[in-house]
């Protein structure tokens, strides 16, 4: 139920135009809707802002088929992340309005335009292995209604390079900072910019990276101050988040 269906129903209550059974009805569909393999939360856009989104991994292609069938229904827009081709090509067959970002390993069906605020979001990678997670971040703000300015390859080995690209990082409401190897990219930016940044560590690096942890550690240990920092290869959770600061009125 959106805000538009809930308002309706208040006022069907108020009005006393709405039996018994229809309320009941209606009540329980606001809580979620059982599928069977899973309970989708179709309420959860009416109360935070951003509708429910579907993690790909551990789902087989008819969960997952039934979970994007449910969805459909409603006017939110749909977003699946870690998603792979195999999955894509079972859903395209009945909504070939899905589109599928293979850099980013997501599938995303638009069921509404979102007005983006005038601000924007730049998401900043150290180097061109961490573009996956952030193209998973760039989409997740995309999807959620934001403009996002992409500046890559930026890292502290050339941080000249980083220099040359200030202007446009520090327009920004909030910056995601996308960095594996040691991790040292968010912390440098922390220090250059008025703007939350959101630290993004990735499994990039050799063997002594311990897949993501050493950036890990050196983000949760920036001695910058405005940086938070998500979980390893989380591009969604930065890419949300993001979006809740820049549509922050």
């Amino acid at each position: 139920m959106d805000r538009d269906e809930l308002k309706g129903f208040l006022e069907k209550i108020q009005n006393g135009r709405i039996s018994v059974d229809e309320g009941i009805s209606l009540l329980r569909e606001m809580q979620y809707l059982d599928v069977g393999c899973a309970k989708i939360d179709t309420h959860r856009e009416s109360r935070v802002g951003y509708p429910e989104v579907i993690f790909c991994p551990g789902k087989t292609t008819d969960q997952f088929a039934t979970i994007v069938r449910a969805m459909l229904e409603r006017e939110s827009n749909i977003l699946a992340t870690r998603a792979s081709r195999e999955l894509y090509d079972t859903i395209k067959e009945f909504c070939p309005e899905a589109i599928y970002h293979p850099l980013a390993r997501t599938i995303t069906i638009k069921k509404k335009d979102i007005a983006p605020p005038d601000t924007y979001i730049a998401i900043v990678t150290a180097g061109t292995s961490d573009l996956p997670v952030a193209e998973e971040a760039a989409v997740t703000a995309e999807l959620f209604g934001n403009r996002v300015e992409r500046i890559v390859d930026v890292g502290v080995a050339g941080i000249h390079r980083l220099f040359h690209n200030l202007d446009g990082i520090r327009g920004a409401k909030v910056v995601i900072a996308v960095a594996g190897m040691e991790g040292a990219l968010p912390s440098i930016i922390g220090g250059l910019v008025d703007k939350p940044v959101i630290a993004v560590p990735t499994s990039v690096g050799y063997g002594a990276s311990f897949n993501g942890l050493s950036a890990l550690l050196t983000m949760l240990n920036s001695c910058a101050s405005g940086v938070c920092v998500v979980n390893i290869d989380n591009g969604f959770g930065a890419g949300y988040l993001a979006s809740m600061i820049n549509r922050l009125k």
